[in-house]
């Protein structure tokens, strides 16, 4: 009976072996083809690099004009949120009690001046009086003491006509300099004083302006740092390009300047100052910019799109590669700056890499693949 059950077996699975086909049968012992996939060619490329920071405009030049003189404010003589020039008038003093000061001063300088004269008369006749005896010494030394007197006396007078002319002037308040004037503090008929501590209105001079950025010491240090170790080297005339507060960019580049020579304590950050034409008056003072500028330059650059670049979650960076053999390989590698939509990569790869970016989701370390190149559609 064992017999006859054991030979129904074998004849099942004779049978079963009997209804695969060949080819079935030769493709249980196959691999898969190689995978395809896309992949760029490393390669290095000179790259200017650059960095985003906040800031804010300020006028590059600036004039608070205050009164030199005590008075009454007869009038004003500008139009608020125009342009002045250097040297134009925009206030005007009472001139009246200035005008009489001067007259007062000219009219002692002229007394001193006669005075001078009479002394300087008698001294000389002294002079000629003391050789016959007519006139001691001592008389002569007193006459030449009163007439060098009446020198110092006009000295004296003189500087007095000066500086009433110059309270005279003073009260015809001009601009400093040229740039686009404020809103008035006063009205005619105000009384102002001699260095108020109010300003009278500010002129500002907004072409060219001020950017004052804001970068931290820790990133001015580690990119000096690069540069010593000759990993980068000092960017030429560090252009700066500016966008404002609506995300569109000012269509102007400036220049750096000069930055501080110290760190700010409290927020541990260095100021970079800009220089920017702005011929049509778009940049105002106490706006919030943001700015790109150039902080190097990289003559070796290797850049590998973001997609070709994955990251574990510790956030260390890798990507694949495909060997001389043609088989995938992972590769760490040290990011940099983002630069578009590519990653600059600073250590794990070498030009004539073949980097992986298309079908990375296919291949698995250690497959073998064919490649086609994917960097002319990135």
């Amino acid at each position: 009976m064992r017999q006859h059950k054991s030979a129904i077996l074998a004849l099942v699975i004779t049978a079963a072996l009997a209804g695969c086909s060949p080819a079935e049968q030769a493709g249980q012992g196959q691999q898969q083809p190689p995978q395809e996939v896309g992949i760029m060619t490393v390669q290095s490329q000179p790259l200017t690099l650059t960095t985003e920071l906040p800031g804010r405009v300020q006028a590059f030049l600036e004039a608070q004009i205050r009164p030199q003189v005590s008075g009454v404010l007869l009038k004003r003589l500008f139009t608020e949120g125009g342009n002045v020039d250097a040297g134009q008038s925009l206030y005007q003093i009472d001139p009246a009690p200035y005008e009489a000061a001067l007259a007062s001063a000219e009219a002692s300088l002229a007394k001193a001046n006669a005075d001078a004269r009479s002394t300087e008369l008698t001294y000389k006749r002294y002079q000629k009086l003391v050789k016959t005896n007519y006139v001691s010494q001592q008389d002569l030394d007193q006459a030449e003491a009163t007439y060098k007197q009446a020198l110092a006396s006009i000295k004296e007078a003189e500087a007095q006509v000066k500086t009433a002319k110059i309270n005279l002037n003073y009260t015809d308040v001009k601009s400093p300099i040229s740039g686009r004037i404020g809103i008035s503090a006063v009205t005619a008929g105000a009384l102002v004083t001699a260095n108020q501590t109010q300003e009278l209105v500010r002129v500002q001079q907004l072409d060219p302006i001020y950017v004052d950025l804001t970068q931290s010491s820790a990133a001015i240090q580690a990119l000096r740092t690069k540069m010593a170790q000759g990993n980068l080297k000092q960017s030429e005339g560090a252009e700066v390009s500016v966008t404002l507060e609506d995300g569109s960019t000012y269509p102007i580049k400036g220049k750096i300047e000069y930055s501080e020579v110290y760190v700010n304590e409290s927020t541990g950050s260095v100021t970079l100052r800009a220089v920017i034409p702005n011929p049509d008056g778009t940049l105002l003072p106490g706006m919030y910019v943001r700015a790109e500028v150039s902080t190097g330059e990289d003559s070796n650059a290797i850049l590998v799109p973001q997609k070709g670049v994955s990251r574990d979650a510790k956030g260390n960076a890798s990507v694949m590669v495909v060997s001389s053999d043609n088989k995938v390989e992972v590769r760490p590698v040290t990011t940099g700056e983002a630069v578009g939509n590519q990653w600059r990569i600073t250590s794990g790869l070498k030009v004539g890499d073949k980097v992986i970016l298309d079908g990375l989701q296919k291949v698995r370390p250690g497959a073998p693949v064919t490649t086609v190149d994917a960097s002319k559609q990135q």
